[in-house]
């Protein structure tokens, strides 16, 4: 479970996390909200690799604060663009750097590469160069090269924002059939309907946090006001 107590965090001075007080345990839970809200700042929090100005963040009882590898051994991130944790010259390789450090053989490696591979629909790119792939097989990439490590959690930032419909189906799929936690965030409100819980952030705050149906009313209806108060304006 990942635990947040009064977490804020600015940026040269603007705030954008306020306060954020969440426990988070249900299987399958989203976030929401428009740009600037403070989602991908927040998510960047959940595993470490953003440690807030104010507040804590724990995982499992490990503050982000004092031991940030342990909770990054933990909980995984994916970026929006697959690119930007895309690094090695091979779609093997890549998914294989997630492996260093790990007591295995050559041939254990090679065998959970492999596995990889052929779970995740790259059978037979092996050897391509990853920025060759199109955007679904990165995003697909970038998974397995999170997935490889056996994370408890997921962390996906956007992960579909790239993709078109076809392959936003195919990732949704593929996270549906995991064992692990995962949290999401988007903007594509159409496919949390069957998540077990939907936050709606706005301006660092927690709007709304409840089933999928009445978070995206919320939502829906705070972007409405703000819409009317334009057209006063």
């Amino acid at each position: 479970m990942i635990s947040l107590q009064n977490v804020s965090h600015d940026f040269d001075g603007f705030q954008v996390l306020r306060e954020v007080n969440l426990e988070l345990h249900e299987h399958r839970i989203a976030f929401i909200g428009a740009n600037g809200s403070g989602k991908s700042t927040l998510a960047r929090t959940l595993n470490g690799l953003l440690v807030p100005r104010r507040g804590s963040i724990s995982v499992d009882g490990v503050d982000t604060r004092k031991d940030a590898a342990r909770v990054r051994r933990r909980v995984g991130f994916m970026f929006s663009d697959a690119n930007h944790q895309i690094i090695m010259p091979s779609v093997a390789e890549d998914i294989g750097l997630g492996l260093r450090g790990r007591k295995l053989s050559k041939l254990k490696k090679a065998d959970i590469v492999a596995e990889a591979l052929d779970r995740y629909g790259l059978s037979g790119l092996a050897a391509h160069s990853p920025h060759l792939l199109s955007g679904g097989q990165k995003q697909m990439l970038a998974l397995a090269s999170v997935l490889v490590t056996d994370p408890e959690i997921l962390i996906c930032d956007e992960p579909t924002t790239l993709l078109d419909l076809h392959n936003v189906h195919i990732f949704l799929e593929t996270i549906g059939d995991l064992s692990q936690q995962i949290i999401l965030m988007t903007h594509h409100l159409e496919i949390i309907e069957d998540f077990d819980r939907v936050i709606v952030m706005d301006r660092g705050q927690v709007h709304f946090d409840g089933s999928p149906q009445e978070a995206v009313a919320a939502y829906r209806r705070l972007i409405g006001s703000r819409q009317k108060k334009n057209i006063h304006l």
